[in-house]
């Protein structure tokens, strides 16, 4: 429902703004349903303070990974930005949560597994706004490195990435706050943390999938956890994802292969192969231009919490972000 202060408040805002672009296309109502049942309260009104609503809190969530606030700015900023009150509906400075409403809430989201209910969802609406393909021609992979939240206290065991891997060093070990991160080697540098692998759309780039593990984790041996379930009808990757394993899993799920070929030792590639390998580094610059936004526009070349589930929940706020960054971008609200 508008009230004063919304239409005072819209007034003062430029037009076009991203926040109010997308609280329009999105159906909140939705979102709501998926997040019923949250609190117990929801379910048995027993009397007493009730608590803030779901849909709110985590329009607050999205705030924190939109513009990369620790949960203290982001308690700030709900209380001073015009944008962010109409975008979440806090509009009375007493009814704003604080910095530990908004990570217990977090928690709890994280705790009953929401995040990827509700990436899902908002997929699915813009699937029916048309601006997300439903069932895209094709399907791009890839992984990049997310540095932990932890900085590790010593050198610990280190695997090297692809054509090293054989060469990898063994280094001392030490413990870390962060005890699900990995040490990797890529080039000459080393990063301590997790890899994040998509899977974006070739038309359009949206993000379908969302998968986390170690740094250390090798890219062919998730190859399987990252298809299932896409909605494509062929798979493009690069060198890293090469094994007879994954084209035979290709071809069991009657996809076509758009896996680039890996020179072995010994053996040359044929120049049909250099040829397939042209084309598909051709369509993979989609995904790259995913990482790209995320990690300057998100700010995500570090995690902010700590342990695997935390992060992947991060990965998945953010995710959902982007999606929602490149929807706003396509329409045109009247």
């Amino acid at each position: 429902m508008a009230t004063f202060f919304s239409y005072s408040a819209e007034s003062r805002i430029k037009k076009g703004n991203k926040l109010l672009k997308m609280n329009k296309i999105i159906n909140w109502k939705k979102i709501s349903k998926k997040l019923k049942g949250f609190y117990k309260k929801d379910i048995e009104d027993k009397g007493g303070k009730r608590p803030y609503d779901t849909t709110k809190m985590f329009k607050c969530l999205l705030l924190g990974q939109w513009y990369s606030l620790s949960d203290p700015e982001l308690e700030e900023a709900l209380c001073v930005r015009l944008d962010f009150m109409l975008f979440t509906g806090f509009e009375l400075l007493e009814n704003c949560p604080d910095e530990t409403t908004i990570c217990r809430f977090r928690n709890k989201l994280i705790d009953l597994g929401l995040e990827e209910i509700l990436f899902k969802e908002i997929n699915l609406q813009l699937e029916d706004l048309g601006l997300k393909v439903k069932n895209c021609e094709g399907a791009v992979l890839d992984a990049t490195i997310i540095e932990s939240a932890a900085r590790p206290k010593k050198q610990i065991e280190i695997q090297q990435d692809r054509k090293e891997e054989k060469a990898s060093k063994k280094m001392e070990i030490s413990e870390s706050k962060d005890p699900d991160s990995k040490w990797l080697k890529k080039g000459k540098k080393y990063y301590f943390g997790y890899k994040s692998f998509v899977a974006v759309d070739r038309e359009k780039g949206f993000i379908s999938k969302v998968h986390i593990t170690p740094a250390n984790i090798s890219e062919v041996s998730q190859f399987p956890e990252i298809i299932n379930g896409l909605k494509t009808k062929r798979i493009y990757t690069d060198k890293g994802y090469t094994s007879s394993d994954n084209r035979k899993l290709i071809k069991e799920k009657k996809l076509k292969d758009g896996i680039m070929h890996k020179k072995t030792r010994g053996k040359n590639l044929t120049v049909w192969q250099k040829l397939k390998n042209k084309l598909i580094s051709k369509k993979r610059y989609i995904v790259e231009q995913c990482f790209g936004t995320l990690k300057r526009r998100f700010k995500f070349r570090r995690a902010s919490y700590i342990g695997i589930v935390k992060v992947k929940a991060q990965m998945y706020l953010k995710a959902i972000c982007f999606n929602l960054l490149k929807a706003v971008k396509m329409i045109e609200i009247t």
